[in-house]
């Protein structure tokens, strides 16, 4: 697969149930070389994202990863975990009862800028959480712009949002990280709900995790069985969105998503509309596009990446 075959991805997260299966996915295919894990608080406590990561990565065989715990608040306000989706652990559902790792005796920020500054090429950030650790990068540690690739977040939406009216979750929980990053002048993409409130994890979907008669497979099918109760009840979806392993997905093969190339803002300010992504699709605002805004999804295609990851590190 020539260069592309280890191209190298720090992955930022809140474990969280699909951020578990994004982890999967970067931890499975040899399209990624994964060389380190942050994590930040958002579905839950920095203490449970940080203890799921490690579980994760422990299931996936993937214990050599260096992990790094960083920000446990947003960089204004104060932190509200989703719980009510995600469990009291944050990943409610399973039996994960693992031998974890250490964490890394840095802060997230410091790993992410080791690891890029020591790589021999340009680095890309795929972030699943809020992007508080990302903002704290580029802000705090400009030197490393150049030597990172890309930002490719799961956030935001098109449309309408998860947390408010028109906030998704990532965003709202810290809406100015999300502006520093859609402002550095890095290449940025964007997943957001409008994509991934199409990859749902159906009946048949639980059904091929549980048929793979793997420990690994039979606790992603009870994290997405947990997953759909919850958004049955809070959100009245028929099956749960697997969000995070998109933005996985699109690294190692963009032809998964569309994008186009538009002006994005954050709203700081509104009183109802604050965290909202500000996604001008008609280029109505003459802004210079600013980020690379996921449209659509080939859904069965992300599905066969993220089962045959999930195979691999269950093999």
């Amino acid at each position: 697969m020539g260069d592309f075959a280890a191209q190298p991805v720090i992955v930022d997260c809140d474990p969280g149930h699909d951020d578990a299966l994004a982890l999967l996915l970067a931890a499975g295919d040899p399209r990624l070389r994964l060389l380190g894990v942050t994590t930040v608080a958002g579905n839950q406590t920095l203490d449970k994202t940080t203890r799921n990561a490690l579980k994760i990565l422990a299931l996936a065989g993937a214990t050599g990863i260096p992990v790094a715990a960083g920000s446990a608040r947003p960089l204004i306000g104060e932190l509200t975990v989703a719980s009510d989706i995600h469990g009291a652990s944050g990943l409610d559902g399973p039996d994960l009862d693992v031998p974890v790792g250490e964490v890394a005796d840095v802060h997230a920020v410091d790993l992410m800028r080791r690891l890029i500054v020591e790589a021999t090429e340009p680095v890309t950030l795929i972030a699943t959480g809020p992007l508080t650790n990302v903002a704290l990068l580029l802000r705090g540690h400009p030197e490393v712009v150049p030597r990172v690739r890309r930002v490719v977040f799961m956030g935001g939406s098109t449309e309408r949002g998860n947390t408010t009216p028109y906030g998704e979750f990532n965003i709202v929980t810290d809406p100015e990280a999300a502006d520093i990053v859609l402002r550095s002048g890095l290449p940025t993409t964007m997943i957001g709900l409008n994509v991934t409130h199409q990859a749902l994890a159906t009946s048949p979907v639980i059904a091929e995790f549980e048929g793979m008669g793997t420990r690994l497979g039979t606790i992603c099918a009870e994290l997405m069985t947990f997953f759909a109760a919850t958004y049955r009840r809070v959100f009245g979806f028929a099956h749960p969105p697997v969000h995070d392993p998109i933005a996985v997905a699109a690294v190692i093969d963009p032809a998964v998503i569309r994008t186009v190339a538009v002006p994005v803002t954050v709203e700081l300010a509104g009183a109802h509309t604050r965290g909202a992504t500000v996604v001008d699709l008609h280029h109505r605002t003459g802004q210079p596009p600013n980020a690379a805004v996921a449209v659509s999804l080939d859904v069965d295609a992300f599905w066969r990446l993220l089962m045959t990851a999930v195979r691999r590190v269950a093999g």
